[in-house]
């Protein structure tokens, strides 16, 4: 099992349940494919450097994961499908960033 950080801007259109049903889905197509949600951290509603789909801001997702590196392709096909995720990104790290992020403790908007 590999380590990844995950980083996922979600719609700003978005209310809590829905949010919350979108990250229930996130968590339970990560489980399917055997992997391990270790951490996650929610660092609000941000600007955003430049515009996504006609978006100034989005929700800010910061989740730690474990999971067979061999799978993450098949995830980005599935948040590729999300109307609702605007961008991600998958990072493999050795370690996984210690909680609260410096990100967490700014000024959110």
């Amino acid at each position: 099992m590999s380590k990844f950080e995950l980083v996922l801007l979600l719609s700003p259109d978005l209310n809590t349940s829905l949010i919350d049903s979108e990250l229930t889905d996130i968590s339970k197509k990560i489980t399917d494919k055997k992997g391990k949600i270790v951490n996650q951290e929610d660092w609000g509603l941000r600007d955003l450097s430049y515009s996504i789909k006609k978006f100034n801001k989005a929700f800010y997702k910061f989740i730690q994961i474990e999971i067979d590196g061999n799978h993450i392709a098949i995830l980005k096909n599935d948040f590729n499908q999300s109307d609702n995720m605007l961008r991600y990104i998958f990072i493999k790290v050795d370690k996984h960033q210690e909680l609260p992020t410096k990100l967490n403790n700014e000024k959110k908007s």
